[in-house]
């Protein structure tokens, strides 16, 4: 007899949550083995329990702090089931709204469906394609790579390059793709990644196993390195960069910016005075947040990225900042994390 997958139902609503427990408990394959009503402690429970399925309410699955979630249990082969109550847009939840191809974590069933198209859809949760889960780099491998492409100076009196990056919704993939294209030996790179409070450090430490550089959250004032990328992400404070010859990350106390906090806006803007020395990047998100930053950045000299919209989760962060005409460059995601590194070979036209 096949051992019962174990699963786990995150339903905020009472109601809804007995009732699809129930309906689990019912199939004589699946087993819950945790009920929970809100994402803290549907976080704990998968990260203590590592079930095969997740059933969790499309209220929940639409918070910032979702994606993050996902990022980090990927690759332990965790599967969501989207339980959609018809309530919210959940066309940012990509793959679900495109059907859930071959390979994806993520699936939807209406909160109404019976009985056996839920069982249907749980079954249909086990990943074949294992060439889809996220490899992670073994640590003695990532930290010893090399990146030729780094346009850090040896000498300290000539400038360094700096690499600055904002995004949103869809951001935790696309900065894991970009990432990668990072050596250990990268420039200073400093990074707001809109997500809920609390979440900062999930993400700092998802990105640290997937990147060769050292990736960690800013929660006090960090010189910036070469090999270190800087996060700034679920805290109640904005991330800027401050100082002369010798730049440093700080968190502030201040009101939210272009709707968030912390905000790309900010952390651009702080930049400004660094000009040519900055790369920079405006990743899919909704939204205008950065757009305005990196005008900034550009009319200082830097050198400025919006990724397209065909490679955008939402296109709002970017196109703002096409309209604004603070892009250099308009590039998909996979040419980002290369043109960051190397501006002066990666300059693309952009369309008016």
């Amino acid at each position: 007899m096949p051992v019962a997958k174990s699963t786990i139902v995150a339903i905020s609503d009472r109601v809804q949550r007995n009732r699809l427990t129930g309906l689990v408990e019912s199939l004589p394959d699946f087993k819950v083995i945790a009920c929970t009503a809100d994402l803290m402690n549907t976080y704990n429970a998968v990260e203590e329990t590592l079930p095969e399925a997740v059933l969790i309410s499309s209220n929940l699955a639409q918070l910032p702090e979702f994606e993050v979630m996902r990022g980090l249990f990927s690759a332990l082969d965790v599967r969501w089931l989207v339980v959609n109550d018809r309530t919210g847009d959940l066309s940012c939840l990509n793959p679900i709204a495109a059907g859930a191809p071959k390979g994806s974590d993520l699936f939807a069933v209406d909160v109404g469906a019976q009985a056996q198209l839920i069982a249907s859809q749980l079954r249909s949760l086990t990943r074949t394609d294992s060439s889809c889960v996220l490899e992670v780099m073994p640590e003695s491998t990532r930290r010893n790579t090399s990146n030729s492409m780094s346009l850090l100076t040896d000498s300290a009196s000539k400038p360094k390059r700096l690499v600055l990056i904002g995004s949103s919704t869809g951001g935790v993939d696309a900065l894991i793709s970009i990432l990668s294209d990072f050596g250990a030996d990268c420039p200073p790179t400093v990074v707001v990644q809109h997500t809920g409070a609390g979440f900062g450090n999930s993400l700092a430490s998802l990105l640290n196993r997937q990147c060769a550089a050292s990736v960690s959250l800013v929660t006090s004032p960090r010189p910036l390195s070469q090999g270190e990328i800087l996060v700034g992400a679920g805290t109640k404070s904005h991330l800027v960069l401050e100082g002369g010859r010798e730049v440093c990350a700080k968190l502030i106390d201040a009101p939210p910016v272009s709707g968030h906090l912390p905000s790309v806006d900010m952390l651009f803007r702080s930049a400004s005075s660094l000009g040519v020395q900055v790369s920079a990047a405006l990743l899919t998100g909704m939204g205008r947040d950065g757009a305005e930053g990196l005008k900034e950045l550009k009319e200082a000299g830097a050198h400025t990225i919006a990724q397209d919209e065909a490679t955008s989760v939402v296109f709002g962060m970017p196109r703002a900042a096409i309209e604004l005409g603070a892009a250099s460059s308009v590039l998909p995601l996979h040419r980002i994390g290369r043109a960051l590194l190397n501006p002066e070979t990666s300059r693309q036209r952009v369309s008016p």
